[in-house]
């Protein structure tokens, strides 16, 4: 059968859409469990997290076979790291091409929450860069990018998107600062001014914990599969390769077969 390989502007479609969209998930049903549940900040996150474990879930899904659905720079970023040695994964370029879609797409969703909730757009007031709330991105960043590379390695790619949203849903309860993990979707949240927001003086903290987390958790998968930067490309899902160099390429490929083989 005939395949396409999606060309560049394609997944960079996908990655601001995605991201976009999961940001409106999580700002929007935070403006929502504000005002159906105000008082109660344990049903409050009861909702919101409902809310981004079923969205997360049905994003990975759409957007997957595009782009891969990282929807998270420091995911782009360990891709590029992990696969830079053996050819594999993003390059840099295409790396940075996914964080200006990803942060962009991310400030997009969140105006778009705040504009369908009739809620201003208007940069956070809400302080949560305290030293627990930091050890918490750097936990539930670095369980984010394991759990990725490991679904990715073990060929288990296909329940990537519910594994990842039930992470994500777990995290919201188990970390203290409630598992943002994302410097995209932080920054997002940084122009609302509600229960999901961040004030902008503690997001470069919240970005630097994530950084490291992320670090972190690829130097754990190394230590488990040493042999993991041969699949960067399969990240969150398997997905043909993207380059910066030229348009839409198709190839001829059995049912099934990777496009880069």
């Amino acid at each position: 059968m005939t395949s396409h390989v999606p060309s560049l502007p394609r997944s960079l479609l996908a990655e601001f859409l995605g991201t976009a969209l999961l940001v409106a998930v999580v700002v929007g049903s935070g403006i929502a469990a504000q005002r159906l549940s105000p008082g109660d900040a344990g049903l409050q996150l009861l909702e919101n997290s409902t809310a981004t474990v079923l969205g997360l879930t049905v994003l990975i899904l759409l957007f997957g076979p595009v782009s891969g659905a990282h929807f998270n720079p420091v995911v782009s970023l360990a891709d590029w790291v992990a696969g830079r040695r053996v050819g594999a994964g993003l390059s840099l370029r295409d790396t940075g091409a996914y964080a200006v879609a990803q942060f962009s797409g991310a400030l997009a969703g969140s105006v778009l929450a705040n504009a369908m909730f009739e809620a201003a757009t208007s940069l956070s007031t809400r302080h949560r860069a305290s030293p627990g709330h930091l050890l918490g991105e750097l936990v539930a960043t670095s369980g984010l990018v394991s759990l990725i590379f490991a679904l990715a390695r073990t060929g288990r790619g296909a329940v990537a998107a519910p594994a990842v949203g039930a992470y994500i849903g777990a995290a919201y309860w188990f970390t203290s600062s409630t598992s943002f993990a994302n410097p995209a979707v932080t920054v997002g949240r940084m122009v609302s001014d509600t229960f999901a927001g961040i004030a902008p003086a503690s997001t470069p903290a919240f970005v630097i914990a994530q950084v490291i987390g992320g670090a972190f958790g690829l130097a754990v998968v190394l230590a488990l599969y040493p042999d993991v930067r041969n699949i960067a490309d399969d990240l969150v899902l398997p997905h043909p390769t993207c380059s910066l160099q030229g348009p839409e390429a198709a190839s001829t490929q059995l049912p099934g077969q990777d496009a880069r083989q």
